[in-house]
């Protein structure tokens, strides 16, 4: 017996060394960023160069088989890896940039603020900003909602003699928050499904951050800003008079952006309701010995738990969930958006071709760095780098939450890109997600947004859009919109950690 011990001992195969996992990490990030900062390469293409630095460094052939990847295997993991996250993505980034055009060129967007102003009043202007901020920012980018609102500041400005600063942080605040924290923009959409969260859940927490850090972002660290700092508006500007009776209505926009929303999160409360009855222990008790110890074996299990009681239920509440799902959703809100604000009124069938067309370039590119981050994310996975960074965690103590918003403030903060940051730290947080619930997932994800806002300066092409609209110098905007970014970083954070307490 003693003799056979032996012998399992020596013909054990060797692994990869704690250390020697995170030494990879560590370098693959700092490959990272030299290839971004330094060579000033684009990011999909130094994310893939970064994940084939992981791979190659923990190959079988180079490792004395210690690894756990294969040579001749790493260009089909990095298909997998971007392909496994482009179906879902590519499709809610696609149908998002089309729904944001079709807004934007019928005026919808100038009719939520102007509805807004009027709604709140002059004196209340910052909140009309706060507010329009907010709710623009879910379905249009913010650099293009920045360019369409940018006159309506100026005016504002104008005629209250008040700093544009007083009317133009509000509303780049609340655009900032919901961009981060809100699908469905693409980088939560990201991260959410990276980690396995419902993009209802996000919403929910999303909104319930970023509602309170919108206002101290936006209206209380801002008012003392422009009170200091006077920027007035353009010399040669001149107030646009639009026929407000050609504008969309204040209430169809409202409901043409509550729409995907709505259904997302009652999709998602139809689906808990479904579910409840399931027990992940005794899904867990079912497996062999080998698998419960395997995460993608028990995610299956319960995956294929979860389609069961949906075959079972009601047509009813299988027809909320077909409405429910993210990809139905948009697609429902983005044809409504086209007949309502298109065809219903006028515009050349051509036209609306060449506006949804033009729509999906900027999405491409956001598409491809989304899947690169897919790459990322399975390389850290497969190589073994994401299990031995969750064991040091654990070991070292540091919480799951603090952890994913330090792994993004880093990233965001190193080389400027938000969709970066979060696309990164999904992929280190990635491993730590088994076991939480789809609540602390949603907080997770928070949290990541919440670092990916932190600290936006020169290296941050935002703030160059904020200092070229705001009229202000790089020492103004450092003062002004760097603190405000930091802010909203901090702010929705500490919300997401009070939470968590709770659930």
């Amino acid at each position: 017996m003693t003799n056979h011990l032996i012998l399992f001992a020596q013909t054990e195969v060797p692994k990869l060394s704690l250390g020697y996992l995170l030494t990879l990490l560590v370098a693959a990030v700092v490959v990272l960023l030299f290839l971004i900062l330094k060579l000033r390469m684009q990011a999909f293409l130094a994310l893939i160069l970064a994940s084939l630095f992981v791979a190659i460094g923990s190959a079988k052939e180079l490792t004395g088989g210690a690894g756990t990847l294969e040579l001749a295997k790493i260009g089909d993991q990095i298909q997998a890896g971007m392909g496994s996250s482009l179906g879902f993505i590519a499709t809610i980034i696609g149908l998002g940039a089309i729904f944001g055009a079709m807004l934007e060129h019928s005026g919808g967007a100038q009719s939520l603020a102007k509805s807004l102003l009027n709604i709140f009043g002059e004196k209340r202007a910052s909140w009309a900003m706060v507010v329009t901020g907010f709710i623009i920012s879910i379905p249009v980018f913010l650099d293009v909602a920045l360019v369409i609102i940018a006159p309506i500041l100026y005016a504002l400005a104008h005629k209250t003699g008040k700093s544009v600063l007083a009317f133009g942080l509000p509303l780049l605040a609340g655009m900032m928050v919901t961009h981060a924290f809100v699908p469905p923009t693409p980088g939560p959409v990201y991260v959410a499904f990276e980690l396995g969260v419902g993009l209802g859940w996000v919403i929910l927490f999303g909104c319930l951050v970023g509602i309170p850090t919108a206002i101290v972002g936006g209206i209380l660290v801002p008012k003392r800003m422009a009170e200091k700092l006077y920027i007035a508006p353009p010399e040669e500007f001149t107030e646009d008079h639009v026929d407000e009776s050609k504008l969309p209505s204040f209430r169809s926009i409202l409901l043409l952006i509550g729409l995907p929303i709505v259904l997302i999160l009652v999709g998602t409360l139809v689906k808990e309701n479904v579910t409840s009855g399931i027990e992940r222990e005794a899904i867990v008790s079912s497996l062999s010995l080998e698998d419960q110890g395997d995460p993608a074996a028990r995610k299956s299990a319960y995956e294929a738990e979860v389609k069961q009681h949906i075959s079972d239920s009601s047509l009813s509440l299988k027809f909320l969930l077909f409405v429910g799902h993210p990809i139905i959703a948009l697609v429902l809100a983005t044809v409504a958006s086209i007949v309502y604000l298109g065809y219903s009124r006028g515009f050349d069938k051509s036209e609306l071709m060449d506006v949804t067309t033009k729509a999906l370039g900027p999405a491409g590119i956001i598409i491809l760095i989304t899947g690169a981050g897919g790459v990322f994310k399975g390389i850290m996975g497969a190589s073994g780098v994401s299990d031995a960074l969750r064991d040091a965690c654990q070991e070292w103590g540091i919480p799951v939450l603090l952890l994913a918003y330090l792994f993004a403030v880093f990233v965001r903060v190193a080389q400027g890109s938000a969709t970066v940051a979060m696309v990164t730290a999904a992929g280190l947080m990635a491993s730590m997600a088994e076991g939480l619930s789809q609540p602390q997932l949603a907080l997770v994800v928070v949290a990541i947004a919440a670092g990916a806002s932190a600290c936006s300066h020169v290296n941050d092409s935002g703030f160059w859009l904020v200092s070229r609209y705001m009229m202000m110098t790089e020492k103004q905007t450092f003062q002004t919109w760097t603190i405000i970014s930091t802010v909203v970083s901090v702010v929705g954070f500490l919300l997401a950690w009070l939470l968590w307490q709770f659930v």
